[in-house]
């Protein structure tokens, strides 16, 4: 499975980004998709998660601000981010999980710097 991300850059506080993820390769199976972010000397962690039937899953300090969507016939997920922080400023990677073996996977990272 190969993951793709685009749709990171800056942007200045309260302004909005939107992140963009499709999956290629063995994707029959996923059982969720979403974002994780690493903060600079931070360790990584999630924002936000979708299943294939639509259940989210939000990190508390984007709930209200961020909204993730999925399109399965694609394979594709979005993460819409509004009113953006300096403290959002990460690299923020796609990951999708798989039934049965419950392998995980990662994109490469798009980096997403919000200024104050």
């Amino acid at each position: 499975v190969q993951l793709v991300e685009s749709g990171g850059g800056l942007v200045q506080a309260g302004g909005s980004l939107r992140l963009s993820c499709t999956a290629s390769g063995k994707t029959s199976s996923i059982r969720y998709m979403g974002w994780y972010r690493r903060a600079p000397g931070k360790q990584r962690d999630l924002v936000a998660t979708i299943t294939t039937v639509g259940t989210t899953n939000y990190a508390e300090s984007v709930k209200g601000r961020f909204t993730i969507s999925g399109e399965t016939a694609n394979n594709t997920v979005w993460l819409q981010m509004n009113s953006l922080k300096p403290e959002d400023t990460a690299i923020y990677y796609c990951w999708l999980n798989r039934w049965g073996d419950g392998m995980e996977f990662w994109g490469k990272g798009t980096l997403v710097a919000v200024s104050k």
